[in-house]
């Protein structure tokens, strides 16, 4: 299998990505959904990670220079992908993430880890992004702390949703902040991969379930 393929088992597994009739903090309506709060083991950690290092190292094998996870969701992910992209790839990147609030004694200030430097490539570690206010938030942090660039934004799963105009809103950050965006896995790629697929003997994607997450799709996706 493909790592994404191997992703979305994983996510299966892992009880994240699940199936039934869900409401959404939009208030849509919806067949699926992903909670990244149910990773709690080393070992999924530690598969996570690799998962993102594969997507890092597919499509930005050089031109980065740190990994960003937004608090608080963002911070264990930044920090296994480091890890993996060392043990897997040997490639030693540094991490930083940043404080809700502002330390204001020490050494002080919202970062920690890896202080970034004036012309380092930043690329930002994030689970599913609905809204973006994250994101957004994390580029307005960067422009107060020098001249570095915030290039890319790794996502576990785009769920092609649209989000405050007809396009989606990764699609929004890309023509609004000029990032790359990188998703593991879409929305797609899983209907497509577990359609009629058995994962330990349970199918999870039959006929009906892809036929309400097409509609759902079609419904509240973004516009081509």
């Amino acid at each position: 299998m493909t790592y994404q393929e191997e992703f979305i088992t994983f996510m299966v597994r892992s009880g994240v990505l699940t199936f039934g009739d869900f409401t959404t903090k939009s208030g849509r309506k919806t067949p699926y959904f992903i909670n990244t709060g149910n990773y709690k083991t080393g070992a999924q950690a530690a598969k996570l990670g690799d998962y993102y290092a594969a997507c890092i190292q597919a499509n930005l094998p050089d031109g980065v220079d740190c990994l960003f996870g937004p608090a608080y969701k963002g911070i264990p992910l930044a920090v296994t992908a480091a890890a993996s992209l060392y043990r897997s790839y040997n490639r030693d990147l540094p991490y930083c993430f940043n404080r809700k609030e502002a330390k204001d004694h020490g050494e002080g200030g919202s970062m920690v880890g890896y202080k970034p430097q004036n012309g380092d490539r930043v690329v930002i570690v994030e689970d599913v992004v609905t809204a973006g206010t994250a994101v957004r938030e994390s580029l307005e942090l960067f422009k107060t702390l020098g001249d570095m660039k915030v290039t890319a934004l790794i996502v576990s799963v785009d769920r092609m949703e649209r989000g405050t105009r007809d396009c989606s809103t990764l699609d929004e950050l890309r023509a609004d902040h000029g990032i790359a965006v990188y998703p593991i896995v879409t929305v797609k790629e899983i209907i497509s991969f577990l359609h009629n697929r058995p994962i330990d003997g349970r199918v999870y994607i039959d006929d009906a379930m892809k036929a309400r997450m097409e509609a759902y799709l079609a419904e509240h996706g973004a516009k081509a």
